[in-house]
């Protein structure tokens, strides 16, 4: 019987810090997440140096917390993979300098990984691949369409030009005057409101997987703006429900578009707008009605975590794939196939 493997993931991207352990590259033996939202809410975001201080302050802590939660010693690991980017480069480097130091006191292979992959393996931890496979990737900073024919192979068919779908749901929580995080709650706010505010939909050009959210968050503003001046009165639960409504109608009809188009034998969602109820359940309906199988992980490996990036880590590591000890945070890292065969 072969050996288990067991690999150390570690997430310091923006203002998570996070250790995990994954064994056989699906199964997760220990999740750690230091959240940081309390320390940023009195500033409506992520505050970089901020961030940066808590990840020193954390990123020890959590690794070893990891470590006991699965009851294993660092020599009982094979590698260590850590996320290279993108993301803040002073948050990059507190992950990636305590990775290379661990790796290196226990001499363990390092693998420095792409946060947007991993996102997309959060969903290998909870349902095993089939290519070729459409994954949306929805966060903060990302709104993306890839294409993914074998694992480590990723060709972007369609991305934002402008603000990614969870940057237009910040902007609008601010205007609605919701506090940071605002995602979440403009999300609730839209399942309990009784009606909706007509927002446009941006469809781009015809033949174009594109998106594109900026005029959306201009029209929210525009309409509060237009309301104030007649002396009327703004619902923002109405306003919260529009501009669900023109996201999700947006991404759905695109990537069933695209799944078709590409004759995927699978859809997944990854990143943190996935945790979106809304969202979830656009995507679980139309795909359900076209008899194409449609995953999404469960909440906790939509946000920022490190079990997803030992999930990405560990599949890299059996391509081959490692890093020497000159591995550097890259805070705007493309994501490259490492599969090119």
């Amino acid at each position: 019987m072969e050996k288990d493997f067991y690999v150390l993931g570690i997430e310091s991207s923006c203002d998570e810090t996070a250790a995990a352990i994954i064994k056989n590259g699906t199964e997760i033996v220990s999740n750690v997440v230091a959240s940081q939202i309390e320390s940023h809410k009195r500033f409506g975001g992520v505050v970089p140096e901020i961030a940066s201080r808590h990840h020193v302050e954390n990123v020890t802590l959590v690794i070893e917390e990891a470590l006991t939660k699965a009851g294993l010693q660092p020599t009982d690991l094979d590698a260590v993979c850590v996320t290279e980017g993108p993301g803040l480069v002073g948050a990059l480097l507190i992950g990636i300098n305590a990775a290379k130091a661990f790796a290196f006191a226990h001499q363990l292979p390092l693998i420095g990984t792409h946060h947007i992959a991993g996102h997309i393996y959060a969903n290998h931890l909870v349902q095993p691949m089939e290519f070729p496979l459409l994954a949306l990737v929805v966060s903060g900073g990302h709104t993306e369409l890839v294409l993914m024919k074998e694992h480590g192979s990723f060709e972007l068919i369609g991305e934002t030009r402008d603000d990614a779908a969870g940057e237009a749901y910040d902007k609008v929580a601010r205007v609605l005057n919701i506090s940071y995080p605002g995602g979440p709650k403009i999300d609730q706010m839209a399942h309990e409101s009784d009606g909706a505010v007509n927002f446009p939909r941006v469809w781009l050009e015809a033949d174009s997987y594109d998106f594109s959210f900026s005029g959306l968050k201009s029209a929210v503003i525009n309409y509060q703006h237009n309301v104030i001046q007649r002396g009327e009165e703004v619902n923002p639960h109405h306003v919260a429900k529009g501009f669900q409504d023109s996201v999700v109608e947006v991404l759905t009809a695109k990537t069933l578009r695209a799944a078709k188009e590409y004759q995927v034998k699978q859809v997944i969602a990854a990143g943190g707008v996935a945790a979106n109820k809304g969202l979830r359940a656009s995507l679980e309906k139309v795909f359900k009605e076209e008899g194409i199988p449609f995953y999404v992980p469960p909440l906790p490996l939509c946000t920022d975590n490190a079990a997803m990036i030992a999930a990405a880590g560990t599949e890299m590591f059996k391509s081959g794939v490692r890093s020497d000890w000159s591995l550097n945070g890259r805070p705007g890292m493309e994501l490259v196939s490492w599969n090119r065969k």
